[in-house]
This record gives C-alpha cells, structure tokens and sequence, in this order.
C-alpha cells in the first residue's frame, strides 16, 4: 500500500529472516548542490564537466561549494544524525530542508512535497505546521514568560489564547518544565532554556524536527541528560529527526544512522556500529579510533554461522550460554567467561542464530573490520 506521501518503500528487518515491513520515506535528498557566490549555475556546470575540487572553484571563480552532490532518505521515526568538522557543510545542508537556504541544484522533498515548488505561502504553512527548527541559540524572546515563548509560533499561526496556551502547556509538560510557566528566560540555566525552545519546536506538533547543534553549549552532565529525554521524546512521539552535530560520541548515543560529511560531500552513512566497524576511508577512522565498542556493538554484529560440529553435539547446544541479538560487547565478555563453549545467539522466539568463539569476541572488542560472515 502506498503511503499518504506516495514515498513508501520496503525494506527488509534486520534480523535476516527475510521478513520485510513498509517503511515510509520522510525526507528524501537527490544530487543537492549548494554553491555560494555568482553564476553559481555556470559553476557547477564547469564542476561537472571539468571535475573540479573545492580549492579549483574557490581559486578560479571565487565561489564556495557548501553542498557536493548529497543524496538520502530518512524514514519516519528515524534519528538521522549529520556530523562533521567545522566548515563540513552540516548545518548548510540542514537549512535545506525549510528552505531557509535555496539549493543551487537537486531535489529536495519533505513530507512528499518537492520543496523547490511550493508557493510562499504554502512554505510558509509547512514551516509553521509540519517542521519544527531548534537552534543551538534559542533566541527566546526575553520580555515574554516560558509559556508566552513556547505559545509565540501558536499565535503567529493566529490559534485562540486560550487553545495556544492549553497546547503550550502540554509542550512544557513533555520536557518537564512545569512549573516554570511564568518565568523569564533570564531567570532559567542554560539547559531549561534548551528546553523550552523544544518545547516551543514541539507545540505546533511537527512531523519534522530539524535539530542544528541544540545541546554543544552545555556541560556534560546536562547534555547527557537532554540527550536522552530528546531520544525517550522522539520515540515516543514519532518524530522524524535530522540532528546536527560535531560529536560523534553524541551522534552515536541518539543516532538512528550518522551521516558523516567533509567539504560539502557525505564520506560515510551507516548506523551506529556500521560507522565504529567498518569506516570507509582514513578520514572516518581517524573520527572512530577512540570510540569504545563495548557498549556500541551488539551480538549480531559480530556472530557467526553455528558450526556443524556444534550443532551435532546435542551437550553443547544445550549447555552453551545465550544471548539476544541486541546483546552487547561489555554484557558479552561477561557471559562468555563463565563457559569454555561459545555463546549462542537467539532471537526473539528463542531460536539460535548464530554463534560467537572467543576469538570472534576479540575481533569485536579490538574493533575495525570484520570477517563477512
């Protein structure tokens, strides 16, 4: 069955029982461009027929490529985490899809829409109705009280005092902020601000969240904190989620997929433990080399083929630890200490599919590529 958006695709679970689920695509990118500076038009047409670099364009025509060529998709639901270095072109390409930066070329569709085509006023309704933007500043307005901010997109929307303010209310609850109704931005730290332009991104009930660096400015502990109320948040609510960031061990913590840019063009996009395992170039390993695997990669990552031998002794089938696919590295060591036999993998019936040696364990935990299985 087609979906709503005419953009649904299918995909199989990855669990390899050749079970397949409709997902439906949200956010789809083809051939983007963004290229700043004069007869950009011209420019790209030179990129493409002469296959010029960066530093080529920059030193002949005195213009900038902010996007090279990105394609994608995000599916509902999903946390799509975009990171990079400074001048990577991340928080260029996450203006895209508002259409706060036109692109010099490609396709950008949001929700089904082609957002190229739509009139002022229909961008202006999909901004205001179906995406919601949260700054890593939130530019609260300081003469207005927590609820009259988070209530401030309800009124533009022309939406009755009375209806706005129930709605922002509800808003301030889902970020627990109750109680601060009638405070001042002054009068908050840094993280409650945070909150309360979620809250406000969240009043007008979004199908989008367009996320650009929202918690790089606070400490630690309260970034951790905002990180997992935002994941528990989006889940809950079903939020399609583009996340800006520069942090990889953030983009792996709230990451669905990570899309990891350099000078405008995406090097690399993989879930979570795709990334960690299996880099694709120097540039992303240089990104990983200090990321812990034990708490990132699970058991089926690392599993293998039950072996004849093992199957054929009905002992060891019985007596081998278990594990579920979801297990992981740090929970793996552990359970494989207590048995000299290897641990078996089961899904969710029950049923073991696959295995994991001592060596296969250690190959995980040093990390990097994998033997295919």
């Amino acid at each position: 069955m087609e979906s709503p958006t005419g953009l649904t695709r299918v995909t199989a679970l990855p669990t390899g029982q050749g079970v397949r689920i409709m997902q439906e695509t949200v956010i789809r990118l083809e051939g983007v461009w963004k290229i700043f500076g004069q007869n950009p038009s011209d420019v790209l047409k030179a990129i493409e027929e002469e296959d010029l670099d960066k530093a080529s364009v920059r030193d002949r025509y005195d213009c900038v490529v902010g996007i090279s060529d990105v394609s994608f998709s995000v599916e509902r639901g999903e946390i799509f985490c975009i990171m990079g270095l400074s001048g990577s072109g991340k928080s260029t390409l996450i203006r895209h899809f508002n259409r706060l930066i036109e692109p010099t070329s490609g396709t950008i569709e949001v929700l089904g829409k082609d957002m190229a085509t739509l009139s002022r006023d229909e961008l202006r309704d999909i901004r205001a109705k179906n995406i919601g933007m949260v700054f890593q500043h939130m530019a609260l307005l300081p003469h207005r009280s927590v609820l009259d901010n988070v209530a401030f997109p309800l009124e533009v929307q022309g939406i009755p005092k009375s209806k706005r303010w129930d709605i922002s209310q509800h808003a301030l609850s889902l970020v627990n902020l109750d109680g601060y109704e009638d405070y001042y931005p002054s009068q908050l730290s840094g993280g409650m601000q945070q909150r309360v332009g979620l809250a406000r991104a969240l009043a007008s009930d979004p199908e989008v969240l367009l996320m650009d660096e929202p918690f790089s400015a606070l400490d630690p502990l309260i970034r951790r904190e905002l990180q997992d109320q935002f994941v528990t948040l989006t889940k809950t609510l079903k939020k399609t989620t583009i996340f800006i960031t520069h942090d990889l061990d953030e983009a792996i913590r709230i990451g669905d997929r990570i899309a990891i840019m350099k000078d405008g063009q995406l090097v690399q996009v993989g879930t979570p433990e795709q990334i960690v395992m299996h880099p694709e170039d120097d540039y992303v390993r240089e990104f990983v080399k200090d990321i812990s695997n034990l708490k990132l990669i699970s058991a089926s990552a690392i599993m293998q083929e039950i072996d004849v031998e093992m199957l054929s002794d009905a002992d060891a089938m019985r007596q081998a630890p278990r594990v579920t696919q979801e297990t992981s590295l740090e929970a793996l060591i552990e359970v494989s200490t207590s048995s000299d036999l290897p641990v078996l993998v089961t899904q969710s019936d029950g049923e073991e599919v696959g295995m994991i040696t001592k060596d296969r364990l250690l190959l995980g935990i040093r990390g990097g590529q994998q033997d295919e299985r």
